[in-house]
């Protein structure tokens, strides 16, 4: 059974960090792209930001980049998403994908608030 379990959201005041994990199960992770998408209220979910398997290349959606870090760590079958310099519109239910190929799978997501 595939499991994505994603960690670390909360509220936080704007400028501030939060770093999230999506630790998984049941997947050959190494192989995976894992990615970060988000989704606020009222809104279509977009990604955030993703990191493909094997080489590790990462890209980012425009208004996280030079804030937001994807990594991964694969002997620990996780991946982080270090965010700083939150700002209050990165609100939302951030969800952790893991695709190869015609397979995809999605945990159940976490919340961010950025507010004073």
């Amino acid at each position: 059974q595939v499991q994505l379990v994603e960690s670390g959201g909360g509220l936080v005041q704007p400028g501030g960090s939060l770093r999230l994990s999506c630790t998984t199960s049941g997947i050959f992770f190494r192989i995976y792209t894992m990615a970060w998408y988000r989704q606020a209220p009222g809104k279509q979910r977009e990604l955030v930001a993703r990191v493909t398997g094997g080489s590790g290349f990462t890209n980012y959606a425009d208004d996280v980049k030079g804030r937001f870090t994807i990594s991964r760590d694969n002997p620990q079958n996780t991946v982080y998403l270090q965010m700083n310099t939150l700002k209050p519109e990165d609100t939302a239910v951030y969800y952790c994908k893991a695709d190869w190929g015609d397979s995809e799978y999605w945990g159940q997501g976490t919340q961010v608030t950025v507010s004073s």
